[in-house]
């Protein structure tokens, strides 16, 4: 799983605190049914490519019960109901945009998203960058990056409660209680020092850090070989933006602060810089993996631009959902179908998304800057479409 931070100025989601008398409640999703003319720039698309991404996906459906719920507020379903879609996506001559655009429009009605009575959202990107390691300690390569250990517990709230559905804590057990695992900080400080649990070795703590932030990516060894490294876990902490805190400390404008600049701000402020990596006291965990590519939460590897992270608690994963981004400034346009694949710690929110953008330097330029307003539009399989459409009534 990549944990899909582009989040260079968010902070992830706290747990829901209840509606006070008197307070209005949050404004719920809802889903608007609209015409495929509606989505702007889908015949300008190649959704063949997106159809490579889907298949991905119902690969890992068509393996899951049919009565299982699939994510979301409710409105996706259970996995039975997108089965046989996945089943016939697979009889799509590959690399053919006009049999996969109509596979889509024939098979899926497209619907947008808003909250309360808006469709506009937040989109972010991320990817899977390449550092320098090696499996050995020396003096250059001295930075551990660490497994799981095995006394790490993770919690799927949802399993308790309705209402937490989508959240995830952990700790470990210390006598009957559950309780908080060590921060970021006392893990870079030793805390799980000595014990075999090193994953890699790089030789910039800053690299490590950044790594952490993307949730995966390639390690260059000594002798030129590649590692993959995945998602294993994460410490329970949540997840600070320190971009959010430059800003807010005035060294950087809200405009100014991207991946880049944040990352060169560490670099120059030596102890300082390590400092403020440690006010984010969330650590991901790693683990070697052998896939072509990047893994996210859904279980399967992501596709350079055609994949997507969202929150889980409202879109559901393996989802077709079309994107309208634009950046502020008009530079930069994404329009085209891309599949929701991945979730992470900052992406929180009904109109929210991570694009992401692949792997190497051009996709951490590009990643890296990004964080533009947009909407998105999901792809529902014709039965749910109808039961959608008629609730939106």
């Amino acid at each position: 799983m990549l944990t899909a931070a582009g989040a260079w100025l968010l902070i992830s989601r706290p747990l829901p605190v209840p509606v006070q008398p008197g307070e209005e409640p949050p404004p719920t999703l809802s889903l608007k049914p609209v015409a495929y003319a509606d989505l702007p720039g889908w015949e300008r698309d190649d959704q063949s490519a997106a159809l490579e991404a889907l298949l991905r996906s119902c690969a890992a459906m068509l393996r899951q019960s049919a009565d299982k719920p699939m994510d979301g507020d409710g409105f996706a379903g259970t996995v039975g109901d997108w089965q046989a879609d996945c089943r016939d996506a697979g009889g799509v001559r590959p690399g053919d945009p006009v049999a996969a655009r109509r596979f889509f429009e024939d098979r899926f009605r497209p619907f947008s998203v808003r909250v309360g009575h808006s469709a506009d959202g937040l989109f972010t990107g991320y990817y899977a960058p390449i550092v320098s390691g090696s499996r050995v300690r020396d003096e250059t390569y001295n930075v551990p990056l660490y497994k799981a250990p095995p006394e790490l517990v993770m919690v799927d709230l949802g399993a308790f409660r309705p209402s937490l559905k989508g959240e995830r804590i952990a700790g470990k057990v210390e006598g009957n209680r559950l309780v908080p695992f060590a921060s970021r900080g006392a893990i870079v400080g030793g805390a799980l020092s000595g014990r075999g649990l090193e994953a890699m070795y790089l030789k910039d703590p800053v690299d490590a850090f950044f790594l952490q932030i993307q949730g995966s990516g390639l390690v260059r060894l000594p002798d030129g070989g590649m590692v993959r490294l995945g998602y294993a876990a994460q410490n329970g902490h949540p997840y600070t933006a320190i971009g959010k805190l430059l800003v807010q400390r005035g060294e950087l404008t809200r405009e100014e602060a991207s991946m880049q600049t944040i990352r060169a701000w560490v670099n120059t402020h030596g102890p300082e810089g390590a400092a403020l990596m440690d006010e984010n006291a969330s650590y991901v965990f790693f683990e070697e993996q052998q896939a072509e590519g990047a893994i996210g939460s859904q279980g399967v590897v992501l596709t350079g631009g055609r994949s997507l992270a969202v929150d889980r608690k409202h879109m559901p994963l393996g989802a077709p959902m079309w994107v309208d981004i634009e950046s502020e400034d008009g530079a930069r346009k994404i329009r085209r179908l891309v599949i929701a694949q991945d979730t992470g710690g900052a992406i929180r929110g009904g109109v929210r998304g991570d694009f992401y953008w692949g792997e190497g330097d051009e996709a951490e330029a590009a990643a890296g800057a990004m964080k533009d307003p947009g909407r998105y539009y999901i792809l529902l399989p014709l039965a749910l479409a109808e039961k959608a459409a008629r609730a939106s009534q």
